[in-house]
């Protein structure tokens, strides 16, 4: 058995004694196959019993296009188990599938309606990436305009009947991050939260953050419950963030959401697409372990450090920040959230091994993350996106070699089930 009633809202367990430790929690997102689901159910089984988490959440593609296979997901996990934690966002489900667009409230509502009767208890209210292709997120056509919409759509539909996570940004949402060109007129606690990316300097500068800490604590007086936030790699980011909220009269449960570093290529990647703050020690040694020439042996380097590193993170959030949640973006692998928490003595089945040979099928469906100018690999080689279609996931790719040498062109097209992202 899990922590408490499979029932019972993530507020209600966070508030129970965990014996002076913090309580775990997992993340995963909907696979791109068939063969990826089968595997990902298998993962999460395993994880449920070696880690017991106390909620473990399913995220909703962008632009809404994985809504049916991540309730799929989530009323599984929630009949095998898991305390299942089911994001949603403001998005027109009926269209991000390319069907006839349908009343987005509506579609929302069904979707409620199905978590409930299927015994979840948990939902994460986000505004959601916009779809594959487009840059710009926009709102449907009489739908929601943000979370904070959702937040209050939940609670004026069903009450209390369910337990409200929202997100937080310890650096700003990456739409509120700008570049600054002189540094020198950065305050202190704006150097806090710099990032550096292609030798550019980004920030949330003072003005943009405080309306960041205004809309959060609106979400939060509407109904949230609880404050998961996006990925961060500096403890001192989280730590101010905890205090700037509780200074503005936000008292609500405060939950780190933790990016596990699996691989060099995808750590790049996602810092990039979320603008976070990469300490320089932190980015120097992942350049050198990536500099390996033996590349098996970089690989199983970096995900070495990966245990290492959310190991020292996990700790200070801990002593320095007290979290009452470690939760963990999975990528939809376990061998580096078992090495955490078997350093750190949170493991609940000692002996658990992990298993990634499946790996290559941890492909994200509706990932929000295939944009143009992304690396993807298709049959006839690597390349670059020049173009997305966002109707049906198709891209145009400029292959840097092609496997067969013979091709006289220097692009391709290739339907959305026909590359993957290199990461």
């Amino acid at each position: 058995m899990m922590n408490g009633d499979t029932s019972t809202k993530i507020i209600d367990l966070i508030n129970k004694d965990n014996g002076g430790k913090p309580h775990i929690s997992l993340e995963y997102f909907p696979p791109r196959t068939a063969e990826g689901v089968k595997n990902l159910y298998k993962r999460m089984e395993r994880m449920r019993l070696a880690v017991n988490p106390i909620f473990s959440d399913i995220t909703w593609g962008a632009g809404g296009s994985t809504a049916d296979l991540s309730l799929e997901l989530a009323l599984n996990m929630q009949k095998t188990g898991h305390n299942a934690n089911l994001h949603m966002t403001c998005t027109n489900l009926s269209a991000a599938e390319g069907k006839e667009a349908a009343d987005p409230k509506e579609q929302i509502l069904k979707a409620l309606k199905e978590s409930l009767a299927g015994n979840i208890r948990n939902i994460v209210a986000l505004r959601g990436d916009p779809p594959a292709g487009e840059e710009k997120w926009e709102a449907t056509e009489g739908g929601f305009t943000c979370a904070l919409d959702l937040v209050k759509f939940i609670r004026e539909q069903f009450g209390n009947d369910f337990g409200i996570a929202v997100a937080g940004y310890p650096e700003g949402h990456p739409n509120a991050i700008s570049e600054v060109t002189d540094t020198s007129t950065l305050t202190e606690q704006e150097k806090l939260r710099t990032s550096t990316l292609d030798g550019k300097s980004y920030c949330c500068r003072e003005n943009d953050y405080k309306k960041e800490m205004d809309y959060l604590k609106e979400k939060v007086d509407a109904g949230a419950d609880c404050i998961i936030t996006q990925m961060f790699f500096d403890v001192d980011v989280f730590e101010q963030f905890q205090k700037d909220c509780r200074e503005c009269g936000i008292l609500c449960p405060i939950i780190p959401g933790l990016m596990c570093i699996n691989a060099y290529a995808g750590f790049v990647k996602m810092a990039k697409f979320c603008k976070t703050r990469v300490p320089v020690l932190l980015q120097e040694k992942m350049d050198a372990l990536n500099a390996i020439e033996d590349k098996t042996a970089s690989a199983a380097a970096v995900k070495a450090f990966g245990v290492e590193f959310g190991t020292q993170m996990c700790t200070q959030l801990v002593e320095k920040c007290n979290v009452p949640v470690l939760h963990f973006y999975t990528l939809n692998l376990e061998k580096v959230v078992y090495g955490i928490l078997e350093n750190m003595g949170l493991m609940h089945e000692t002996n658990a091994t992990a298993n990634e040979a499946d790996a290559a099928s941890m492909i994200a469906k509706g990932s929000a993350w295939a944009r143009v100018g992304d690396e993807v690999k298709t049959e006839d080689g690597v390349g670059v996106v020049q173009e997305l279609n966002a109707s049906d996931g198709s891209a145009v790719v400029e292959i840097k070699g092609w496997v067969e040498e013979k091709r006289d062109t220097t692009t391709a097209k290739y339907a959305k089930d026909k590359y993957t992202k290199v990461f």
